[in-house]
């Protein structure tokens, strides 16, 4: 039975943003009730107001918007009433949040310990040095490597997957009531996925915390909401327990949510032996300073193809991809362009070397300039590649924008502060295709991006590759990504490829132990999937001492 006083209570709640000088409704009238030690997923695809209606569950809305109408309740508190100096006692202590991206939610020039330790110490919940001791503890039941010493360490000098534990167990810090996670697991593998969801669900059990789990990915929301709110362009679609939701969706929309992801291109089959690689990375080796990052790696990419890369965070995929674009110069071995060898440092590149090779990246929110309009960022490879000017790159950009399925009229003139996180990733896919390059790095290209869009992207980049002959080096840690559009399959561990071959090899038993562990970490559409795997795996929930202590 529902709590009659629930720790978030939210009714008829609007909220508009500005739109040049008018301003257009983008929450419809949304009603929620949350109690303590309660967990509700909310999903549905890119801008549909799954975020903002998380923020203004804190009371807050972004830059550019407002709450118009309705009421927003915490523990009884009127937050839309409140005054600045309650909201502040309450947003870390009592609330905290958990962004998407936690690259853009960390300041690069602190420390993470640093960070992690400001709320709680500021609000009295622990000294400085019992505050650093349990962010340790926080870091080793997130399974971050070396926890008594990442934290000391910058946010850039960490993997996205890493600081996004780091900042999952701040908002941790404090043992808030209520935590909005806002696509937590988003940059995570499916690994490293597996303990940080187990992880969330011990602490939202252990301190009967309440909290909203906004994601696009269907099977996680399965393992973690008891239930679940369905969201399209603002408006309530349904509301249901997660088993009830799962078994039975009403609502039309809903249904296709449950059905998406279905798009498998044929493979195809291996380039003849006498073609040169249109890529090839030759015994390649790196580091970041005196840090050993990637160990004799040797992979090659053909025309048309696309190959996978997969691996845990910090398995060297990202960092393999910056020594290819020369953004990182190997110190052993060599990057070759259709048979001749690239120079290891970018600035080295010709201008047509630096074209044929693009970059999609991970992080959509610090990939665009923020202070750019949406023309000026796809325009300036045009302008700067091809030469093209005036009318002539108008007319380029909107083409563009309308390969990615995004209304020119409605988006040319935006800052990227305007778009949600699947239209910034689009954004990005298409400043790449302006350069009209041969190669192109998909870096997590579709991790920000709801299941429906990720789909639609999916069929884009095939149909791109088909007409243009463009290969693909496919960075990911979603599998069924892997399943839809792979050729060949590299995985990657501890800066090694550990395996390497056709995709239908791939996953086809026998499977190397690291594979087996990769292939069997993909969470599936079933509630009692992640509790069944701890339990086939040998994992209790993960660690209790921090929470003896705090009581």
């Amino acid at each position: 039975m529902a709590d009659t006083n629930p720790l978030v209570r939210i009714r008829g709640l609007k909220i508009e943003g500005r739109s040049d000088e008018d301003w257009i409704q983008i929450v419809n009238g949304v009603d929620l009730d949350l109690n303590s030690g309660e967990v509700l997923g909310l999903i549905g695809e890119s801008g549909a107001g799954k975020s903002t209606v998380g923020l203004a569950a804190m009371g807050f809305t972004r830059d550019g918007c407002r709450i118009s109408a309705g009421t927003v309740e915490f523990d009884g508190i009127d937050l839309i009433a409140a005054d600045a100096a309650t909201r502040r006692a309450l947003l870390g202590r009592r609330i905290a949040y958990v962004a998407q991206s936690a690259a853009a939610s960390f300041n690069p020039a602190h420390r993470i310990i640093d960070q992690h330790t400001e709320a709680p110490v500021q609000h009295k919940v622990f000294s400085m040095s019992n505050s650093q001791a349990d962010a340790m503890e926080l870091y080793e039941r997130l399974r971050l490597p070396n926890p008594t010493e990442i934290g000391f360490r910058y946010p850039h000098q960490v993997s996205g997957g890493q600081l996004q534990r780091a900042m999952t167990a701040m908002a941790m810090s404090c043992r808030p009531d209520l935590i909005i996670f806002d696509e937590p697991t988003t940059a995570l593998d499916v690994t490293t996925q597996i303990e940080v969801l187990a992880a969330i669900r011990d602490i939202v059990e252990q301190f009967n915390t309440a909290a909203i789990y906004i994601t696009h990915d269907l099977a996680v929301v399965a393992q973690m909401a008891d239930r679940i709110k369905v969201l399209l362009k603002g408006d309530e679609v349904e509301e249901a327990p997660t088993r009830t939701m799962l078994a039975d969706p009403q609502e039309d929309y809903t249904k296709t949510l449950w059905a998406v992801r279905s798009f498998q291109r044929t493979q195809k089959p291996p380039a003849p032996s006498s073609d040169v690689p249109v890529i090839s990375i030759r015994n390649v080796t790196a580091a970041y300073g005196s840090v050993p990052v990637l160990h004799d790696i040797s992979f090659d990419i053909h025309a048309g193809r696309t190959v996978a890369v997969v691996g845990e965070s910090g398995s060297g995929k990202s960092t393999a991809a910056r020594c290819i674009t020369g953004l990182l110069p190997p110190l052993e071995g060599q990057i070759e362009f259709e048979g001749a060898p690239l120079p290891r440092d970018y600035r080295k590149r010709s201008k047509d070397q630096l074209r044929q090779a693009q970059m999609i990246y991970q992080m959509a929110d610090t990939a665009l300039n923020p202070r750019k309009r949406i023309f000026e960022i796809i325009g300036r490879p045009v302008e700067f590649y091809l030469g093209l000017r005036g009318a002539e790159k108008r007319r380029r950009v909107e083409q563009l924008m309308e390969q990615i399925e995004m209304d020119p009229g409605q988006y040319i003139d935006r800052l990227p502060s305007e778009l949600s996180g699947g239209q910034k990733q689009r954004i990005g896919i298409a400043r790449a295709l302006a350069a009209e390059p041969r190669f192109i790095i998909c870096d997590e290209v579709t991790s920000a991006l709801d299941q429906l869009v990720a789909e639609g992207i999916l069929k884009l980049l095939a149909n791109l590759q088909d007409s243009l002959d463009l290969s693909y080096m496919f960075i990911t840690h979603d599998l069924a990504t892997v399943r839809a559009i792979a050729d060949s399959v590299v995985v990657m561990k501890e800066g090694r490829v550990v395996e390497a071959g056709p995709k239908d090899e791939m996953f086809t038993p026998p499977h190397h132990p690291y594979t087996d562990l990769l292939l069997s970490s993909v969470p599936e559409m079933d509630p009692d999937w992640l509790t069944g795997l701890l339990e086939a795996r040998g994992v209790d929930n993960i660690g209790d001492s921090a929470s003896a202590r705090m009581s």
